[in-house]
């Protein structure tokens, strides 16, 4: 009788260890989180849904009122849509209306592909939209061979009022990887 009362309490405990231990992949973060993001082909698309279903963010596209054709994207090609709007800095692409308010949010990640070094001039019609005083701004990209470095240095560098913080690039990202930066962030 006294071994079945033994075994009774460690089941006990053991359930009870079991039902309060965190078994998510990542903590729900303290402050409300948002994922925004623009992906051309889809690469940094799929890197925001990752990022957004890891912190518990809710999730946004930064949508050009003209979306991007193949021709459009063609660095080769100095005429390319792509290609004169990265060669004038003024250049503000215009964006469909946002279907989430980033005023209701404290951190937004904002992520782009990287082009010509930076983000693409659409990322900038997005910032210039929002008031993003007062938030934590978390940049993360995708790239075929640039790192974010010089993105970042640029975003900073026009957008100083802003509160960044460093950023990663994400290309081939693990849940792992992705949950290590989320953490060393202290968000």
């Amino acid at each position: 009788m006294r071994k079945i009362l033994i075994i009774l309490m460690a089941a006990a405990t053991s359930c009870l260890t079991a039902c309060t231990r965190d078994n998510s992949k990542t903590k729900d973060m303290e402050k409300k989180a948002i994922v925004v993001y623009f992906s051309a082909t889809g690469t940094t698309k799929s890197v925001a849904e990752k990022l957004a279903a890891l912190t518990h963010a809710d999730i946004m596209e930064i949508e050009p009122a003209q979306p991007y054709t193949n021709a459009d994207l063609n660095w080769n090609d100095r005429q390319s849509r792509s290609s004169v709007e990265m060669n004038n800095p003024k250049s503000r692409p215009a964006v469909k209306d946002p279907k989430k308010n980033v005023a209701d949010y404290d951190v937004v990640f904002i992520g782009y592909p990287i082009w010509w070094d930076l983000a693409p001039t659409v990322v900038n019609t997005f910032i210039e939209s929002n008031s993003l005083n007062g938030k934590t701004v978390v940049p993360f990209a995708t790239s075929g061979g640039s790192s974010i470095r010089n993105s970042v240095v640029q975003l900073k560098k026009s957008y100083p009022e802003i509160n960044w913080v460093d950023g990663r690039l994400l290309n081939n990202s693990t849940d792992k990887t992705i949950n290590s930066w989320i953490e060393s962030l202290d968000l």
